[in-house]
């Protein structure tokens, strides 16, 4: 058995103290839908397969007193990893215990946990932090991450850090969760779900008619949904509540025509400014990323469409919104014509054994997002006229003609695989696809599939959780 490495991925310094050793035992099968009972061996390669959180290991339970029990001694420092020579649990036959001290504080949890999702330590006295852990049996790697309120994540952060330099988790197609054609649907759950557990990038593509204003939601050419048209105007109230109800946050929104509608792209930048965009209040249309304290409150418009000339003089001859309508098409990590980007966006999976590619790609470009460093106001070499590009990183592909490339099934592989590579390997010098150095550690923002579902926000956690970084600059 491998030894047991910890990751500190926290603003505060942790100490192992305490190891004990119980017998363990995987949890007894579930009910099916049918009454019957479920092997647990079948649950763990369902749960693993799909819309899991991670492929780390069965769900295990503690059986009667610790056979063993260790004080130790492994300080951890923030964004430090620490190799122990503790041996991992025996997978499905052992579970360890963990206590932790923190600012004269201990907080306990159990590796592997009860649960296959993260785990919230538990704390054995009054202590002020909260953390939350992932454990990858695969790695031998228990990954720490602070327990962040997603609903309010960007409350914690400078306002003077430019929006690019954060880690950002968002939805592809994200307004597609309605009963729908597998091909189309993208997402568990509603747009309100995806804000409230912390989503702040936001994919859409909407339907244009030359003799209208109102603007359906739509996949390629398939409305999103089998009963009833969905409009765009009805997914703003609903972010617009939120923002009003969480005042310190900011989204970004790439906007796309897609559809079988006849409108240009041209007609639709004019209806989306005289109608949506209204005086500014809501949204953040100036042709410049920016920093956060500039955009908490509001949607930052990123167009993917190309704009009506009469916006051109807008912003002092600018243009209008971050511009994104020269995309480069299926890339693996292509520049955006407007330099405000790096995308890694290769959907054209047509065959399950090219979702490996998928993986490798997104790895690859959590790595370069990783690499950037943020100098603050003040600092050598920093410059608030050009702030770092984003580095926008597509887990999403598919397939319409094949069901094993489907978004569902693409998700249950490339979702599962990512937090692993986040917790294991991002942000360590020379542990990325290609050995770069890291800088800030940024992931980027990550553009996912089908999270969320049955309330696993594990991947949304750890993207988040990489914030923390920031956090620690002075």
């Amino acid at each position: 058995m491998a030894d047991l490495s910890i990751r500190n991925i926290t603003t505060t310094q942790l100490e192992l103290k305490l190891v004990e050793r119980f017998e363990g035992q995987p949890s007894s099968g579930r009910q099916t839908p049918s009454g019957r009972q479920t092997p647990v061996g079948t649950i763990t390669s369902k749960i693993t397969n799909l819309f899991s959180s991670t492929p780390v290991s069965s769900n295990v339970s503690i059986q009667g007193d610790a056979r063993d029990r260790r004080d130790v001694s492994f300080p951890i420092g923030p964004f430090e990893t620490c190799t122990t020579d503790l041996r991992t649990a025996d997978p499905d036959r052992e579970v360890i215990r963990l206590i932790f001290e923190s600012d004269g504080h201990r907080y306990q949890v159990d590796v592997p946990s009860a649960s296959q999702r993260s785990t919230v330590m538990t704390k054995l006295d009054d202590g002020p932090n909260e953390y939350t852990t992932i454990y990858v049996q695969t790695g031998s790697c228990l990954s720490i991450f602070s327990s962040a309120n997603l609903a309010s994540w960007m409350r914690e952060l400078r306002d003077e850090y430019p929006l690019s330099a954060l880690s950002i988790p968002g939805t592809h197609n994200s307004p597609t969760y309605h009963s729908a054609l597998p091909s189309v649907r993208c997402q568990a759950v509603n747009i309100r779900a995806q804000l409230e557990n912390g989503v702040r990038f936001f994919d859409v593509r909407v339907n244009v008619n030359s003799d209208s204003s109102d603007l359906s939601l739509v996949h390629s050419v398939f409305p999103i949904a089998f009963k009833g048209t969905k409009y765009f105007k009805d997914m703003l109230d609903v972010i617009y509540s939120f923002l009003d109800a969480n005042p310190s946050e900011s989204l970004i929104m790439s906007i796309k025509r897609e559809g079988t509608g006849r409108g240009t792209d041209q007609q639709l930048s004019k209806i989306l400014k005289e109608r949506f965009y209204e005086d500014g209040k809501r949204w953040y249309t100036e042709p410049r990323i920016p920093r956060i304290g500039e955009v908490r409150g509001k949607i930052v418009l990123l167009r993917r469409h190309v704009n009506d000339p009469s916006l051109d003089t807008e912003w002092g001859g600018r243009g209008w919104g971050l511009d994104a309508s020269v995309w480069p098409d299926n890339c693996e990590n292509g520049l955006l014509g407007s330099g405000i980007a790096r995308v890694q966006d290769f959907y054209d999976v047509d065959q399950a054994h090219n979702i490996q590619k998928k993986i490798d790609l997104a790895r690859g470009h959590l790595e370069r997002a990783a690499e950037p460093v943020c100098p603050l106001p003040g600092h050598d070499g920093y410059d608030e006229n050009s702030p770092q590009p984003f580095f926008i990183n597509f887990l999403s592909a598919a397939n319409f003609f094949n069901t094993g490339c489907w978004p569902s099934k693409i998700a249950a592989k490339v979702n599962p695989a990512i937090i692993e590579y986040i917790c294991v390997r991002h942000g360590e010098d020379g542990k990325g696809p290609a050995g770069l150095k890291v800088g800030d550690r940024s992931t980027g923002v990550v553009v996912t599939d089908w999270v969320g579902r049955e309330g696993d926000w594990d991947l949304i956690r750890c993207v988040v959780g990489w914030n923390a970084k920031l956090q620690l600059k002075q």
